[in-house]
């Protein structure tokens, strides 16, 4: 019986650059809720990959504000609001490499692909449809779906076992670090593009590239089959 693999995909700054939108709509929301001013696309650094509500605190306390959990949600749905305007206004390509693996994937019967990403259902399946990413024929987990974001495990976890698959037989792509640590406690392998953060901050994925033109479905045989 053939050996079956699984692929699993985040959404945000992996199949599409989002990190410029989302920051622009984030400091938009840090001015209109608060008043803040002056703020930058690295003051969310420390929140990227952890879901909206780390990103919007991110960038909070990076200018001296402390936000509540409560403050930290409502900012996080305003934000989404924004997001999903503006991606029905602005053109959205997934990065290079993506679609063509993805499509490698769907068409090969030893893979089985899935959508894992904290942002909400809605968000993310907006998304999807802007980069033209066959999200229908994949498993999809959105943040909506579970208790607990990166670097928590529980969205890989979900993702393997929707495609009916060990983590252990499942490969991530990443592109921020609390993603490759939220792959390392699922037990899957990772694979992380610099596509948001340096190498240096990625360096523990099984696997660092600059784009995912550079990985086929070899790479992905080799990476997994390993002892």
């Amino acid at each position: 019986m053939a050996e079956v693999y699984g692929l699993i995909f985040d959404v945000d700054g992996l199949i599409a650059d989002t990190e410029p939108l989302n920051a622009k709509v984030t400091i938009r929301v840090l001015k209109d809720m608060f008043g803040v001013q002056g703020v930058s696309r690295r003051d969310f650094d420390a929140g990227i990959g952890r879901g909206a509500e780390a990103y919007v605190k991110a960038g909070a306390k990076a200018h001296g504000l402390e936000v509540t959990d409560e403050q930290a949600k409502t900012a996080a749905e305003l934000r989404e609001r924004y997001l999903i305007e503006a991606l029905r206004q602005e053109p959205l390509p997934a990065f290079p490499g993506v679609l063509r693996l993805i499509q490698a994937a769907l068409n090969h019967p030893d893979f089985r692909l899935a959508i894992a990403t904290s942002a909400s259902r809605e968000l993310s399946q907006a998304i999807l449809e802007a980069t033209r990413v066959p999200y229908d024929q994949m498993a999809y987990v959105s943040g909506s779906e579970v208790r607990k974001k990166k670097p928590d495990p529980e969205l890989f976890l979900t993702a393997a076992r929707r495609m009916n698959l060990a983590p252990a037989r499942c490969v991530v792509f990443e592109d921020a670090p609390s993603g490759v640590q939220a792959a390392q406690a699922a037990g899957t392998r990772c694979i992380a593009v610099t596509n948001t953060v340096s190498a240096e901050n990625l360096s523990t994925a099984h696997l660092v590239c600059d784009s995912l033109e550079r990985i086929d479905l070899a790479t992905i045989r080799s990476l997994l089959d390993r002892n």
